[in-house]
Parts: structure tokens; sequence; C-alpha cells
């Protein structure tokens, strides 16, 4: 009875550490959510509260005032994010299975070659001059979702997962006449979903958060993903600001903009749609990081 009664103390108190610390991650995105319904007004007066005191969807409206933009951009976001995260899985997993592959003769040279650049980088200005005098890729498609399609760390995460598969497995396929892509494909890949979902994820928040690629390499406004756009939205609203004594009329037309509630609305928007995958493949991280991140 004793020996029960510690072990409910015990693991009462792991779960009211546990429950303290989501309530530390939540509460503040609930007051993101909150000030961004709050009429401007009321911010500067009551300050920052979980619940609205005035309700406004003022914020929400200015930054789809350019309603258009905002779509297009949520569209080119979208492809990217999904094409960019299928073909950095396809490449990171068809690169790491050649590097678990014996018979592979060159695969310490490859290994090398992939893991160089983790210690010794050429830098933005050498990237910069490939992609835009040597491969042409300014103001296209491309340069959204070549720039980030292998990742050496996911490479070494994925290629310690497979190696925890049985060698004996890919014989009997072997003998069974299956080809290294079918074997892979059919048999390596169904066996790896932990660390498929968790390296996708991963790669899927990774180019959902890339703003970089837009402002190196896109001139073209339909072409901007949502987080460029939003970033140029909070820069005009910041110059409107800083400049609003400056320039006759416009103090008006400043106070007037919804700026507290317009940063945190841009928050609610970026995060809104990519935070929804958590609870889909929130099973799959223990394993797959834990297989995936231990050498053998």
């Amino acid at each position: 009875m004793l020996q029960h009664r510690k072990f409910s103390v015990s693991k009462l108190i792991i779960h009211a550490i546990f429950i303290f610390l989501s309530l530390c991650c939540i509460i503040p995105l609930l007051i993101i959510l909150g000030v961004s319904l709050t009429e401007e007004h009321s911010l500067l007066v009551d300050g920052y509260h979980l619940i609205p005191k005035v309700f406004s969807l003022d914020a929400y409206e200015y930054v789809f005032s350019g309603a258009s933009s905002v779509m297009r951009a949520y569209f080119v976001t979208i492809v990217v994010t999904v094409a960019g995260t299928f073909l950095h899985l396809l490449t990171t997993a068809m690169l790491a299975y050649a590097l678990t592959r014996k018979e592979v003769t060159a695969r310490n040279f490859i290994s090398f070659l992939v893991f160089f650049p983790v210690l010794f980088s050429g830098g933005l200005v050498p990237s910069y001059m490939l992609i835009v005098r040597t491969l042409h890729l300014k103001n296209t498609w491309t340069v959204l979702i070549i720039a980030a399609l292998v990742s050496p760390m996911n490479v070494i995460i994925m290629k310690n997962f497979f190696k925890g598969i049985p060698e004996s497995l890919i014989e009997s396929a072997r003998m069974d006449g299956s080809s290294e892509y079918r074997t892979l494909f059919q048999i390596v890949m169904p066996l790896s979903t932990p660390v498929i979902a968790t390296v996708g994820l991963f790669t899927a928040i990774s180019y959902w958060n890339n703003w970089m690629q837009c402002s190196l390499y896109i001139e073209t406004p339909d072409l901007y993903m949502l987080q460029y756009l939003l970033q140029s939205l909070m820069k005009n609203i910041k110059n409107i600001m800083g400049n609003m004594d400056k320039i006759h009329g416009l103090e008006q037309a400043a106070m007037a903009l919804p700026s507290e509630g317009a940063r945190m609305a841009t928050c609610i928007m970026s995060i809104g749609p990519i935070i929804l995958l958590y609870p889909l493949l929130q099973k799959y991280f223990e394993k797959g990081l834990t297989i995936g991140a231990v050498k053998e």
C-alpha cells in the first residue's frame, strides 16, 4: 500500500509538472490570439489580455485588405511546402539507403561530400552566384524548393534508422528478385514510418517558415511566400508609424492602423495551418528521433 501510494504521488507530481509546462506553451499562444481579436485602442488603454475586452476583427481585415495577394501567397507556400517536403523525403531516403549498403563502393566518399558542408560552408555569396548566374533560377518556383532539398542531419537520422532494419529482410527480398528501388519503396520505407513522419514534419515546418529564399531570389510578387509577404506587411506598418510625424496628414491614418493587432494576426495566420500537423504526427516523434539518433 505504501509503495502504491508513493508511486501515485510521484506520478501526480510528474503530471503536474507536464501540465505546468504545457500551460507555459499554450497560454502565450492564446494571448496572441486574444490580442489579434482586440480593438487597437483597447490594447493601448488596457494592455494585453487573454480574453479581448473590446472584440474587433480590424487586424484581420487589414491583413486581408490585399486578399488576392494573401491568398496567392498561401497557395505558393502550400505548393512549395508539399512539393519540397515530398522531394526532400524522397531524396533523403534514397541517399540514406544507399549509404547503408556495403556494396556501394563510393559510399564513404559520398558520406564525406554530404557531411562536409556541416562543418565548412561556402557562404551566401557562392550560393547566390550559383543559383542566379549559373543555374538561372531567379524568380522561379524551383529555387524555393531545391535550396533545402538535402539536409545532412536528416540524412544521418534516416541512415541510422535504416540500419535498424534486419539485413535478413532485405536479403530475402533480393532472393525473391526484388530490385533496389522496390526494396526501398515497398519494404524499407513502410517499416520506417516513424522517422519519415518526423523528418517530414520538420522539413514541412522549415519550408513553411522560409522567407530567406524569397528575399534573395524572388522579385515577382506572384511568387511571394506567406512569411515574406507578412514580413513585408509588418515593415510597411513600421515605416508608416515611424514617418507619421514627417508627412502631413499621415498621422491620422497611422493612428487608425491596427499595428499591434496586425502583428499578432500575422503570427496566427503563419502558424495556424502548420500547427495542425502536430497532433497527427505526435505518436511518431519519440520513436523516430530516438532510434534515428542512436548510432550503432
